[in-house]
């Protein structure tokens, strides 16, 4: 990539972290819910999730190139059937804590969302396709730029966490509202990823 690219990859890279999406509305809601340690080991697994997304799709953008569009469509299923999946539990759970709530702030879940954010996935191979492929074909270059990409969402995410852990007291008596909020949000997340807007 030329040096002349890196503020625009770098401004593409903040744009598509902190905008709404999923996992940013996911760690507001784990943290306003359920404070800041469970949303940040749900974190954690937005943060793995992110880095084998990233490395996938510079396999897949290596091997794979302009083929890859077909498989983006099956995620988008997978992903909005999740997202559907995790505005049901938002809704149904109430006021558990995160020891009652089977949706509450975990590992394992950050994981999963992470790995069926099409959002992600589709932002990964935009900025290896983009910014990297018409200037360095090899597998060192989209690695490299592979790499990065973790320490972009993920950061930007924490900006969403923290937020919804200082906002956690002066919501704490509107959580019902809230959690109609952010499962409508989710919900509309799920229905733009199988139904894009143009």
């Amino acid at each position: 990539m030329p040096i002349s690219l890196i503020s625009s990859f770098l401004l593409y890279c903040f744009v598509g972290g902190i905008t709404p999406g999923p996992a940013n509305l996911c760690s507001l809601s784990a943290a306003l819910r359920y404070g800041r340690g469970p949303a940040l080991r749900q974190w954690r697994g937005l943060f793995c999730g992110y880095f084998l997304d990233a490395m996938g799709a510079v396999a897949l953008t290596w091997l794979l190139g302009t083929a890859l569009n077909q498989y983006v469509g099956m995620l988008s299923w997978a992903g909005a059937a999740y997202l559907l999946w995790m505005a049901w539990h938002m809704l149904r759970s109430g006021g558990a804590g995160p020891d009652q709530d089977p949706a509450a702030p975990s590992f394992k879940g950050g994981l999963l969302l992470q790995l069926t954010n099409v959002k992600v996935i589709v932002f990964c191979v935009a900025a290896l396709s983009g910014y990297v492929l018409p200037y360095a074909q090899s597998l060192w270059a989209l690695l490299a730029v592979g790499l990065f990409l973790p320490f972009t969402g993920p950061l930007c995410n924490l900006v969403w966490l923290f937020a919804g852990a200082a906002l956690q007291r002066a919501f704490a008596s509107h959580r019902r509202v809230v959690d109609m909020v952010m499962a409508a949000s989710l919900v509309l997340c799920a229905a733009s990823l199988v139904a894009p807007i143009k």
